[in-house]
């Protein structure tokens, strides 16, 4: 009988140091990273105007021609075309 109970207790420390090693190495693992900041939004853009139809689009988006900015490629073209001897 005196066997068993020391069987009993020998396991009960094999799992009682095994779990203690569990713990201490969570407690060990860094931590975790900090989420990740979200995007800036993007800077604000002028205006312009088409020097053609009048339409207003973000001058980063205009095509600039001899007249001014265009909305198009054919709006800057039958501009220039119309004030050729400008």
């Amino acid at each position: 009988m005196a066997k068993f109970i020391f069987f009993i207790a020998l396991i009960a420390v094999v799992f009682w140091a095994l779990g203690a090693k569990r713990r201490s190495a969570r407690s060990e693992a860094p931590p975790p990273p900090p989420p990740p900041q979200p995007p800036q939004p993007p800077q604000p853009q002028s205006m312009v105007s088409c020097a053609q139809c009048g339409l207003h689009l973000p001058g980063g988006d205009a095509l600039p021609g001899r007249g001014g900015a265009f909305c198009s490629a054919a709006h800057r073209a039958a501009y220039e075309a119309a004030h050729a001897g400008d």
